[in-house]
């Protein structure tokens, strides 16, 4: 169990600042509060008890009051949810969603960085990084949550913001990563005190001189339908979703819309998707976590398969791509194996075809004793 040393806090600073500064010490991804339970935090992929009293809701609301904006706490006070982000000095911000469960309420503070890591500094391989060079078109980094896509899309806007003089603007609900102006400027709008929602922002965005649009999430039709007119009009969009997988964030898009209209967004998407990064986290041996991408580009055949409605085929595409700077999620995760950066029952938990990733793991062992024995 980890334990505060000590919960007073000195003047200035906000009580959850004793909790947050666990999870800095401890490089933890997430601080856990609920009412009826000890706080908890998130450390490389597992939940670990800190070593203090069952909160109340009078503690509760101590903790996480004199950081909500009012307007956001009179938010969750009628809805039950709502989300905003929390600066603990130069030292970091969090990510804050307050929610209401059995016993009360309840909230997770998600770290993020205090400063946005460069490409370099994440040690992105180029294959992933060279999706931020991309003029054009949407662009779509998928993963479960807590995969890490945020760090990588800043990493991606980063490298744009110190290569390429464009204007580039980014809706989130909250705003995380801030990016200052360097060689591109950077407009951030958040929902909620920016701006009413992700599609008027994306909207509004089209009248503002865009040349790349971040869209947060696109969590629903009219978001989406405004991503793609605006991918439509020559912008490169970036958006998340929730996909294992670049093929299925394909259908999970097409099937965000409504059957009739379905045609007509396969026939847009062939010609302006230009572009799909999945990810997952994984335990390295030792401790840490690592991530695990797959990559999708785009290509005349990406965009017959979209337009004829055979997305099936785009896992085999991405397995015969690595020419076209395309790779499978499977294969990287073997080459984590065999490069013994992760176990093999965490890459194989992750696997989306858990036979083929064993045949491939097993020849990249063989192909690596080979190597191995032709140049000891």
């Amino acid at each position: 169990m980890t334990t505060p040393s000590g919960l007073s806090s000195a003047p200035g600073q906000r009580r959850i600042d004793a909790l947050l500064r666990i999870v800095l010490d401890k490089k933890a991804s997430d601080l856990h509060l609920a009412v009826g339970s000890p706080p908890m935090i998130r450390t490389d992929g597992d939940i670990e008890r800190v070593k203090w009293r069952t909160l109340t809701e009078h503690e509760y609301e101590n903790l996480i009051r004199p950081i909500a904006p009012p307007k956001l706490w009179d938010d969750w006070s009628a809805k039950g949810d709502t989300d905003f982000a929390y600066a603990m000095g130069d030292r970091a911000r969090f990510r804050v969603n307050l929610f209401r469960q059995e016993n009360g309420a309840a909230a997770v503070l998600r770290m993020i960085p205090p400063r946005v890591l460069t490409i370099e500094e994440l040690g992105m391989p180029p294959i992933v990084a060279s999706v931020g060079r991309i003029q054009r078109g949407l662009v779509l980094v998928t993963g479960p949550t807590g995969s890490g896509k945020s760090t990588t899309l800043a990493a991606l806007l980063d490298w744009i913001n110190r290569n390429r003089a464009l204007h580039v603007v980014t809706v989130e609900d909250p705003v995380e990563f801030m990016h200052v102006s360097n060689k591109a400027i950077m407009t951030h709008r958040e929902v909620g005190f920016d701006t009413m929602n992700f599609a008027a922002a994306v909207k509004a965005a089209l009248r503002e001189d865009p040349d790349v649009l971040l869209v947060g999430e696109l969590r629903d039709l009219e978001t989406m339908t405004m991503a793609l007119q605006a991918a439509e009009t020559g912008l490169l969009v970036f958006g998340t979703l929730h996909t294992n997988s670049a093929a299925k964030a394909v259908d999970r898009l097409i099937d965000g819309f409504p059957s009739e209209e379905q045609d007509q967004v396969r026939t847009v998407l062939a010609e302006t998707l230009k572009g799909v990064v999945a990810q997952v986290l994984l335990k390295k041996k030792g401790r840490g976590r690592v991530p695990a991408f797959e990559v999708l580009r785009g290509s005349a055949a990406l965009s017959n398969a979209i337009r004829e409605g055979k997305t099936a085929t785009i896992n085999s595409m991405i397995q015969m791509g690595k020419s076209q700077g395309m790779v499978a999620m499977d294969q990287y995760l073997a080459d984590l194996v065999v490069a013994e950066t992760v176990e093999f029952e965490e890459a194989f938990e992750k696997a989306l075809d858990k036979d083929q990733f064993k045949n491939v793991v097993e020849k990249r062992k063989v192909a690596a004793r080979a190597e191995k024995a032709a140049n000891p």
